[in-house]
């Protein structure tokens, strides 16, 4: 049976990493584990821990991608909420049984992670990630 594990990480949008560092690393204190470039998502990610999960900062490297184009229109602020599965594939199959819309129909395979989006449509107009961790 697919199960909700916890929430794995809350994802911001913003326009420049460095600078939003300035608030959520220098006056939060929130400890920056590293920052990464995303390539397959046009995106670069700062990770910053907090207790068993993190915060994401995601700053778009291309204005035309669906991120992109996110931050021109809404601009900075929550993206989405990530909550970690322990099977991405029956987690989809049953929320597509439900009815439930999705972005994404079938999961995107990254280094050591899989993941799937649920559109806001279907989750009170919160964007949702299904993320699974593999070996």
């Amino acid at each position: 049976m697919s199960n909700i594990k916890k929430i794995n990480h809350v994802a911001i949008v913003v326009a420049d990493i460095e600078q939003a560092l300035g608030f959520w690393r220098d006056q939060l204190g929130l400890p920056l584990e590293h920052i990464e470039e995303v390539p397959s998502q046009s995106s670069k990610v700062a990770f910053l821990p907090v207790g068993e999960g993190e915060v994401e900062l995601v700053q778009p490297t291309n204005p035309e991608t669906g991120l992109g184009k996110y931050l021109e229109k809404r601009g900075e602020g929550m993206h989405h909420l990530c909550v970690e599965v322990n099977d991405i594939e029956g987690m989809l199959k049953l929320l597509k049984a439900k009815g439930v819309r999705m972005i994404d129909e079938d999961p995107h395979d990254l280094p050591g992670r899989r993941m799937a989006f649920i559109h806001p449509k279907s989750a009170n107009g919160v964007l949702v990630e299904l993320y699974e961790l593999v070996d």
